[in-house]
């Protein structure tokens, strides 16, 4: 499945639509770039041991990639909402010199692009992931919002890491409060493994 600047601009998501089939088809169609996926296109893979290192990397004012090789992604914290990078979206340069935090999920790793092409493709996913999310404000209900997002992550991801993700992060993404988030992961997968986290991440 292919995406063009056409689809882009349809509707990615409705109530019907499978969470784990949204994220999924922005992954699989957004991001099978060879010219990405090749490590002979990358001058480095980073890694990065905590978070502050890694907002220090994205405020550098230097243009990384998220690995499409592997499942991870940002939650980039902005003065009044955040948004979600996801596998072969551009983060940093002047996407993101308003970051206030970061909240890594997955094992997170980052590229350096190496030519204009490449840094063209991941400007164009960043836009796909943040109007993916965007879709999802949508929704009138805060409560749905918080819902269908936490699935899209769920599925994309898996329980045990989205556990780990701050309730202040996810609701930001949404527009909804974190106290509605934690509602809605009570009655959710999360209910067991909540259980046995602190109140506060």
């Amino acid at each position: 499945m292919n995406c063009n600047a056409r689809q882009y601009h349809q509707p990615i998501l409705n109530p019907n639509t499978s969470p784990k089939n949204s994220f999924d088809r922005c992954t699989k169609s957004a991001l099978a770039q060879d010219e990405l996926s090749s490590p002979s296109s990358c001058q480095k893979l980073i890694t990065y041991s905590n978070q502050s290192t890694l907002l220090t990397q994205i405020n550098s004012g230097q243009l990384l990639v998220v690995d499409n090789r592997r499942r991870n992604g940002l939650i980039i914290f902005k003065r009044f909402h955040a948004e979600f990078a996801g596998p072969g979206a551009a983060v940093g340069g002047f996407f993101d010199i308003d970051a206030q935090q970061i909240v890594a999920v997955g094992d997170v790793a980052l590229i350096y692009p190496q030519s204009h092409e490449e840094r063209q493709k991941a400007f164009w996913i960043r836009r796909h992931w943040i109007r993916l999310t965007e879709q999802i404000t949508e929704h009138s209900v805060p409560m749905e919002r918080a819902r269908i997002i936490l699935k899209h992550f769920e599925h994309y991801f898996d329980c045990q890491t989205v556990v780990k993700i701050p309730d202040e992060a996810l609701a930001l993404l949404v527009g909804v409060l974190p106290s509605t988030m934690r509602m809605v992961r009570r009655t959710d997968c999360y209910s067991e493994a909540l259980a046995h986290m602190p109140d506060k991440f």
